[in-house]
């Protein structure tokens, strides 16, 4: 029975630390934990995909939390459904949760349901956020690249017979942003 962990962070200035001490801690081999920082929403994780590659028969696949592993019930079970097609255990060491056991195995699915109810909670929340901040007239996104002056001097040039690519390159804007400019 080989250990092997898989420990993410969903942002760059986040430490994987805690996580990786906590794998160390239960005899986790350095050269059987996979450690990658990006978001659990992300489906393409290198690293995650290498370490369920590297799981054989027999092995225990740890993390520490669910949430390390996966962020939509849907997501994790087709984690679990891969591991357990593999001959492979998943161990949840925060949560207690080992898929060697019926228990474990209900636990398991209990949390991912909880789990992606939280994240429906926190994305109802943020699209609240959203539409109250564009009531009160904050604008999202860069600004414009072609202001009311820059899109005056556009029309200007245009008026006097410039070709849009002279247009692109006296102003330094895109086909796109100039079009657009002239759109307007």
């Amino acid at each position: 029975m080989t250990l092997i962990a898989y420990i993410r962070v969903s942002s760059v200035g986040q430490s994987l630390e805690v996580q990786r001490d906590k794998m160390t801690a239960i005899g986790v081999q350095p050269d059987h934990l996979f450690e990658e920082k990006r978001s659990g929403v992300d489906t393409n994780r290198p690293a995650l995909k290498e370490a369920l590659r590297f799981a054989r028969k027999g092995d225990v696949f740890c993390v520490s939390r669910i949430d390390r592993l996966a962020r939509s019930a849907t997501d994790l079970l087709n984690i679990v459904n891969e591991l357990q097609g593999k001959g492979v255990e998943l161990r949840v060491l925060d949560q207690s949760i080992d898929t060697s056991t019926p228990a474990g195995r209900a636990m398991l699915q209990m949390l991912a349901v909880f789990a992606e109810f939280e994240t429906s909670i926190r994305k109802e929340r943020q699209m609240d956020g959203i539409a109250k901040a564009k009531a009160d007239g904050k604008k999202f996104g860069r600004k414009a690249k072609a202001t009311v002056d820059v899109t005056a001097d556009i029309r200007k040039m245009r008026d006097d017979g410039l070709l849009i690519r002279e247009i692109m390159s006296k102003t330094g804007l895109s086909k796109a942003t100039v079009y657009r400019a002239l759109a307007e």
